[in-house]
């Protein structure tokens, strides 16, 4: 194991991992009880996704060990320029990486934006956690990831020129704010591999499908679920980027878990 194990905050610590190329990938944890494996989304980290705004604190609470890797890229985890460091599939290879490295065999597995994207892949592949949430992902969204990936291609290309306001210039800033390294993000995109509709009916466990009201940047988070022969479908307020800051989110994920 690369890295040393250390506690902020008295109850949340971190640690790192070395994966099969090489690269360190870090991941964090909160609570004790049942593993919940949650995946943050792209240009985001585990903080800002699932800590800072008090999500995995609420489900930590509830009696879960919330374990939050920061994909490769992101966060605390390593961020190669290398194209040839993300393959096909390569974060579904390194959370899966994270899973065995842990020696988890039941628990339970959520991620948004991206991260949902990836767990999904995670699931055809054969993941097979007990339950799952899917947040800030709409059916679009994981049919079709080219749209999505040419999105952010534009963005990291044309740093500097996009008009105030727009949707370009808020990911703009989003990436500034968490301290993104464009020259990592561009090849990840390469990685992305779209899934079947097929592939998504074949899904056979509960799944909450959370994500903003306002929120479509994915397509729509009401047509997932009802592809999805256990799916649930719950809108919290916000749109793609604020619905992650409210507490409502972490609540609806809190509450379906409790109820599930």
């Amino acid at each position: 194991m690369a890295g040393g194990l250390f506690r902020r905050n008295g109850t949340l610590t971190t640690d790192r991992f070395t994966a099969a190329d090489g690269t360190m990938l870090a991941w964090h944890e909160q609570g004790a009880g049942r593993p919940l494996l949650l995946i943050h989304g792209l240009f985001s980290s585990a903080d800002t996704n699932w800590i800072k705004f008090g999500h995995a604190k609420r489900i930590a609470a509830l009696g879960y060990r919330v374990i939050m890797p920061d994909l490769r890229a992101h966060g605390e985890s390593d961020r190669p320029h290398d194209p040839a460091r993300y393959p096909p599939d390569i974060l579904a290879d390194d959370a899966e990486a994270l899973i065995a490295h842990l020696g988890l065999t039941d628990y339970d597995l959520g991620g948004y934006s991206l991260g949902a994207r990836t767990v999904v892949r995670m699931l055809v592949r054969g993941a097979a956690p007990g339950r799952v949430i899917l947040s800030g992902m709409g059916l679009d969204g994981l049919l079709d990831t080219g749209h999505r990936a040419a999105h952010f291609r534009r963005i990291l290309t044309g740093l500097g020129t996009f008009e105030r306001g727009t949707p370009e210039w808020m990911a703009e800033a989003f990436l500034k704010s968490s301290g993104g390294d464009p020259a990592a993000l561009l090849p990840l995109l390469d990685s992305f591999v779209d899934t079947t509709e097929a592939e998504i009916a074949a899904i056979d466990r509960p799944v909450l499908v959370v994500s903003g009201a306002e929120d479509d940047d994915n397509g729509s988070s009401e047509a997932l679920a009802a592809r999805l022969s256990g799916g649930t479908y719950v809108a919290v307020p916000g749109n793609h980027m604020s619905a992650v800051v409210k507490p409502e989110l972490g609540r609806a994920m809190a509450d379906w878990l409790e109820t599930v």
